[in-house]
């Protein structure tokens, strides 16, 4: 399941998300508290600090002994649900960043969700185990079941969100999409070249492929040089899951790819389109279109994180 949520995002705590813009049932506030604790753990998805507020306690919103005031039957309190000794044993490995309360509480959302935070991170995150980390937090399979599920679940209404098809505010989930759709950006208006490679080559400009190929190698991942290769390199987005910026987007039937595109949001690409058209901005689905599915390399830049 940290495979599936990091081939959403890249590094999950560094794609750009707007709080402000409703993302599925987490209210804003919360929503920037589960941003900014994310990061004290490297690896760890800001979405699971999230799917843990939601199964625990509604993001604070449950009416409920031991949220706001007082302890559940378990002695558990506040939005993330902490016992006193978990709590006081995290805060004391881990000093919480300045906007809580002082002294740090489990009541304070800002102090719970940074504890969450490290908590997870020192029980399994750090090396790479994040069942582990969320069976410590609650020691059932049940429980850790549904948290990586909501946790999905939030992270596909979070990449659904991203990317504007704007090059001039490019919005991408991590560093190597951003360079791969500036580099495509800034080759707007050159021709379409059979075999082009672009400037960098030493061509006057690109065929569909060649675009795709120059732009990731930019960005430092290298792949084939046709569509048809670049389409069987992978890794493929599952049906039913969001585009994000940088995946590219292939046209043909699966053994017979014959066009790509670089996706950039809004459900626009940037591609290389044919003989007489220059490298330009379109729309990547078209009435009569044949859409063969995506692909999204800026995952392979991840894997060793897997």
């Amino acid at each position: 399941m940290k495979a599936m949520v990091d081939s959403l995002f890249g590094n999950p705590s560094s794609i750009s998300v707007d709080c402000t813009t409703p993302i599925a049932d987490i209210p804003p506030d919360y929503c920037l508290l589960y941003r900014a604790a994310a990061p004290h753990c490297p690896d760890l998805a800001w979405t699971v600090l999230a799917a843990i507020s939601k199964i625990e306690t509604d993001h604070g919103r449950l009416q409920a002994p031991g949220v706001h005031e007082g302890e559940n039957p378990a002695g558990a309190a506040g939005p993330m649900q902490f016992l006193t000794p978990t709590f006081d044993n995290v805060i004391a490995a881990h000093p919480i960043p300045p906007g809580g309360a002082t002294p740090p509480s489990r009541y304070n959302p800002h102090d719970a969700i940074h504890a969450a935070a490290f908590l997870l991170c020192d029980e399994g995150v750090e090396r790479g185990d994040l069942r582990a980390a969320i069976h410590a937090y609650n020691p059932a399979d049940w429980y850790v079941d549904l948290v990586l599920d909501q946790a999905t679940k939030y992270a596909q209404a979070a990449a659904s969100s991203v990317g504007n098809g704007d090059c001039n505010a490019i919005q991408a989930p991590n560093a190597a999409t951003l360079t791969a759709i500036n580099y495509a950006c800034g080759m707007r208006g050159l021709p379409y070249v059979w075999g082009g490679n672009g400037p960098d080559a030493g061509h006057t400009g690109f065929d569909c492929s060649g675009l795709t190929k120059a732009a990731y190698a930019a960005a430092g991942i290298t792949l084939p040089r046709t569509a048809q290769t670049q389409f069987d390199a992978g890794p493929h987005v599952p049906a039913g899951q969001p585009l994000l910026p940088g995946d590219l987007v292939f046209y043909g039937t699966p053994g017979n790819i014959h066009h790509v595109g670089l996706y950039i949001g809004g459900g626009l690409m940037i591609n290389a389109p044919t003989f007489g058209q220059p490298v330009q901005i379109d729309n990547y689905r078209y009435d009569g279109d044949d859409y063969a599915g995506a692909t999204r390399p800026a995952a392979l830049a991840r894997r060793f994180h897997t």
